[in-house]
């Protein structure tokens, strides 16, 4: 049977409310709520008046790791000061999980990846819930819940190891190693497939939900993130991550608006749709899916 991902084109707190409690499974305990809280200077990032009462629903906690490169988000202080400008703070605790060190969580047959480096209070929460801004990206081709449950849920040291396909944790050298684009794409998958088994073997459960809104061909990361190219697609959710990324790049495919040429340039040049078969044959999910309007 194939995975359902349902989808909504409208975009406010309450049609994410909704599209959450379509998916039909309770978020026990201490819930995670996994979104980027934007660079200094980004534009694209989830805002908190979208996604404030969402969060609040669940008495969620906004969870985040810091960066491996150089900006305002590589320590837990400064990021935690760009949160609180960015509205994060207003409705929710912020936690930088990384704070305090990472923990090593096994890579079960990757190519590139022997672990995965998560930040040390990932295991303080009993659910998750990877809620991806869907947009492009400079180095991945495009960012949406596989990104956010790899790049987005390893700690600082981590990031540099997925971004270096295994070859250094130190976010100095990390920027320098020598890789195919192939190579990151797939470490990627295997990131995002070690975080799945991680919470699958203690009986945590992950949603997975993206905003396709303000779409950029650059990331929420970047300090100089241009404007949107295309108009809004709307939200998709799914308890399938692979599913959920191949309904946010198939809408961008079939769309008839001017602008989606240009993502579309994004994305292939930087061999961002292989990461889904990638990840398929991995066992993280299916390419294939049956899409549910509400």
């Amino acid at each position: 049977m194939k995975p359902k991902v349902y989808f909504t084109k409208e975009i406010t707190p309450e049609s994410l409310i909704k599209i959450y409690e379509a998916l039909g499974i309770k978020l026990p305990g201490k819930v995670g709520v996994k979104v980027s809280t934007g660079e200094q200077g980004a534009k694209g990032y989830l805002k908190a008046e979208l996604i404030g009462p969402f969060v609040q629903k669940l008495n969620g906690t906004i969870i985040e790791c810091n960066t491996a490169y150089p900006g305002a988000r590589n320590t837990a202080n400064d990021h935690i000061e760009i949160a609180k400008q960015h509205g994060f703070t207003s409705f929710a605790d912020v936690d930088i999980m990384d704070a305090e060190g990472e923990i090593e969580i096994p890579v079960k047959n990757g190519k590139h990846l022997k672990y995965n480096l998560v930040g040390s209070h990932f295991d303080n929460y009993d659910s998750i819930v990877n809620l991806a801004h869907g947009k492009g990206h400079a180095m991945g081709g495009f960012g949406a819940n596989l990104k956010n449950q790899s790049i987005g849920i390893a700690s600082r040291n981590g990031k540099a190891y997925i971004h270096s396909c295994g070859k250094t944790k130190s976010p100095k050298l990390c920027w320098i190693s020598k890789h195919e684009q192939i190579d990151f794409i797939e470490s990627m998958a295997e990131a995002a497939k070690a975080v799945s088994d991680y919470l699958s073997e203690q009986g945590k459960p992950i949603i997975y939900i993206t905003v396709m809104n303000a779409l950029s061909v650059d990331c929420d990361c970047d300090k100089n993130q241009g404007d949107p190219v295309m108009g809004d697609l709307g939200i998709v959710a799914s308890l399938d991550p692979v599913a959920n990324d191949q309904a946010f790049i198939d809408m961008i495919w079939v769309s008839q608006d001017p602008g989606a040429e240009q993502l579309k340039e994004r994305i292939d040049s930087r061999l961002g749709r292989e990461i889904l078969p990638y990840a398929e044959s991995l066992g993280l999910g299916s390419c294939s899916y049956e899409l549910v309007k509400i």
